[in-house]
């Protein structure tokens, strides 16, 4: 299949499902090579209000892009672990001969209060809550970005690279806080990615999502965390809830959206584009 990505190879991590498989799709349906990783264990972390993606999810997903006739190479792999990422990204990259385009994208959310609990309900966070946040969603896009970017630097092709904040990380929001500190830390990671790889070639950028419309958020945590006044919140109550967040009066965005999003970065269209943060929120950070 020809488009604008033929010829390239696209990383893309947390690909199992939600704006993970959105943008593997996007890539596949362009044209591009694909390296495929996800933690596909839906056991992996505790204290998430919901379950990581399954490696059915993941081979779905695997499958879907691979349809497509994009060739896949798919692994397994924790994005906290960098000596398993890095094996995943070299047998990736020798198997499908380069790397062009990298999507730091694996990430989780939970709920908690800093330090005194909420009114309604929400509890103080603990340690291990608060260092499961930064391990995966700070730790584990460096740890993807060493592994990914000195193999772009030494093949001297330049290529871009996207990594997976959100509006939490341009924006303070009671009840997420460590989820706030992550995805701002996830910006600053990106501005000092943008200067020190520009001279190579090499675009950094991070998209910022506001809500979107994955089992991250849909959940009864967050029926409950928006409608704090209703005792059993339905998915519809939380829908309503969160219209008025949005400058533009829908509830969320969807994946694709995103990854729109994330395939405009990394194209050439956008080839003097680096050091941004892109809102994709309907206008909730305006």
């Amino acid at each position: 299949m020809t488009g604008k990505f033929t010829g390239k190879v696209v990383l893309v991590t947390g690909a199992a499902r939600g704006q993970g498989r959105a943008e593997a799709l996007r890539f596949a349906e362009q044209g591009a090579s694909l390296i495929l990783i996800d933690i596909a264990d839906d056991h992996g972390i505790d204290g998430l209000p919901y379950t990581l993606a399954t490696k059915a999810e993941f081979d779905e997903s695997v499958a879907a892009c691979k349809a497509l006739d994009a060739p896949v190479h798919a692994v397994v792999a924790d994005t906290r672990d960098l000596p398993a990422l890095e094996c995943a990204v070299q047998a990736g990259v020798a198997q499908l001969g380069g790397l062009d385009i990298v999507v730091a994208n694996a990430g989780v959310y939970s709920v908690g209060r800093i330090a005194v609990a909420g009114d309604n309900g929400v509890e103080v966070l603990s340690a291990q809550s608060w260092q499961d946040m930064l391990d995966v969603n700070l730790t584990g896009v460096y740890h993807t970005v060493r592994a990914t970017a000195p193999i772009m630097v030494e093949q001297g092709r330049g290529g871009a690279i996207v990594l997976t904040s959100s509006g939490a990380g341009l924006r303070g929001s009671a009840n997420i806080g460590h989820y706030v500190a992550a995805k701002h830390g996830v910006v600053g990671l990106m501005k000092t990615l943008a200067n020190e790889l520009g001279p190579h070639g090499i675009r950094v950028n991070t998209v910022n999502p506001g809500q979107v419309d994955t089992p991250m958020i849909q959940h009864e945590t967050n029926y409950r965390l928006f409608r704090p006044d209703l005792a059993e919140p339905t998915a519809e109550d939380y829908r309503q809830a969160s219209i008025p967040m949005n400058k533009m009066q829908v509830p969320w965005v969807e994946p694709i959206d995103v990854a729109n999003a994330v395939a405009f970065l990394a194209s050439d269209e956008a080839r003097y584009i680096t050091g941004v943060a892109l809102p994709v929120d309907a206008g909730t950070v305006a």
